[in-house]
């Protein structure tokens, strides 16, 4: 019994697209793109009756991939770290509107929001309003500030 290198193809092209899936990207999208090309030549080969061809294909198309097109998908693929409200009043000046106090925290306004404060580890208290403080850090979504 002959091998049918169509059916091969796609088979193992699917398998891989299966096993990309499966472990949640962890190829980088690598083995979707070569597994659609094995199917893609195998689908060639099995339509047009030639398995040369078929293989052909598959082969071409991986090759194209992995010379060209990989460096194309995996710098679209890259997470870019987009601050969050949080983190963009990091370091930022800020009014108090509410006094602060060690153990009573007040509110301070960051550029046109109102944010719930404390002060910094080992800042003077309390902190009347009026006071221009600095965002030091985060604690959950108060701001720990300081003069």
């Amino acid at each position: 019994m002959a091998i049918d290198w169509g059916w091969v193809l796609i088979i193992s092209g699917a398998l891989l697209i299966l096993l990309e899936v499966a472990l949640g990207g962890f190829a980088g999208f690598d083995l979707v793109l070569i597994g659609s090309a094995f199917m893609v030549g195998g689908a060639v080969g099995k339509w047009t009756h030639d398995t040369r061809l078929g293989l052909l294909v598959a082969s071409a198309l991986c090759a194209v991939y992995i010379l060209a097109g990989r460096r194309w998908v995996r710098a679209r693929l890259k997470v870019r770290h987009v601050p969050s409200n949080a983190d963009a009043v990091l370091g930022r000046s800020a009014l108090v509107t509410e006094r602060i106090d060690t153990h009573h925290a007040g509110q301070v306004k960051v550029q046109d929001e109102v944010w719930r404060a404390l002060p910094a580890a080992g800042v003077a208290v309390p902190i009347e309003p009026g006071t221009e403080v600095k965002v030091e850090s985060l604690d959950g979504v108060t701001l720990l500030v300081r003069r």
